[in-house]
């Protein structure tokens, strides 16, 4: 006997929870609920950091900005790129001394969701200003809360929830509207490499250019002039000619005197 009684109310209570189950499929079917979204104009940042590598270990980064002040980065991703110089680098490509310049596109777009939700029914009981239960088209109850400020439609009339009454058909429209923001970054990192080490100094040839000596022209023969009487220059004096003619008389008579004497 317990064990039928105990049978029965299995059986009672999986009725009841199918009962509620579709009566809430029922009165979900009933209240109409649309949605939409207002997108509003996009505003976009864009935010530019530059830096010089300083340390690489492993996945982790150490840049100095150029404010001087030093930023670690742990834990960089593999999938992380950077362009230096053209070329896709990851992490473990970077070196010391290379500039990178990451570059942070900021994009936020207001958005409004508006959701309208429309019930019509006949009340069955009413509690202002808080709550109402109308009986839906299939026959259903459902118990609705009051909105703040929430108007009803009787006979084309607006009427707030002090102005229902029992049996009045009524539809009500629910308007709510949630503002949010939408925000996506997307980033990017570029770069330099540094500039290659100057080569090793290497000896420096001087040339040193030393004048060349001319060579000593050849001597030009000096030919000797004979000088005659004719071309002697008009200031020339004959009193040589004539001391040479008295030498020669001189010799002459001394000569002379010394034949005499032998004789």
């Amino acid at each position: 006997m317990n064990r039928r009684n105990e049978l029965q109310r299995v059986l009672l209570v999986l009725a009841v929870g199918v009962v509620g189950l579709i009566l809430n499929a029922n009165v979900s079917a009933q209240v109409q609920t649309d949605s939409y979204t207002t997108t509003g104009q996009p505003t976009t940042e864009v935010k530019v950091d530059r830096g010089t590598v300083l340390l690489v270990d492993g996945n982790d980064l150490v840049v100095k900005a150029e404010d001087g002040h030093l930023r670690h980065f742990a834990n960089v991703p593999e999938s992380a790129r950077a362009i230096v110089d053209g070329q896709e680098l990851g992490i473990h490509d970077l070196k010391p001394g290379m500039t990178l310049e990451r570059t942070i596109t900021t994009t936020t777009t207001p958005q409004t969701i508006t959701t309208v939700k429309s019930v019509t029914g006949t009340v069955w009981n009413v509690n202002p200003p808080s709550s109402v239960i109308l009986t839906l088209e299939d026959g259903s109850n459902q118990a609705f809360k009051i909105p703040n400020g929430q108007k009803f439609n009787i006979d084309g009339q607006m009427v707030d929830a002090w102005g229902l009454k029992k049996g009045m058909k009524v539809s009500a429209t629910k308007v709510t509207e949630v503002p949010e923001t939408v925000v996506e970054q997307q980033k990017g990192f570029t770069g330099t490499a540094p500039p290659p080490d100057p080569p090793a100094d290497l000896p420096i040839l001087v040339l040193v250019v030393l004048p060349v000596e001319a060579p000593a022209p050849d001597p030009v023969p000096v030919q000797a002039a004979v000088v005659t009487p004719d071309a002697l220059p008009k200031t020339a004096s004959q009193l040589p000619l004539i001391g040479m003619l008295g030498f020669f008389a001189l010799l002459s008579g001394l000569a002379l005197r010394a034949v005499r004497v032998r004789g």
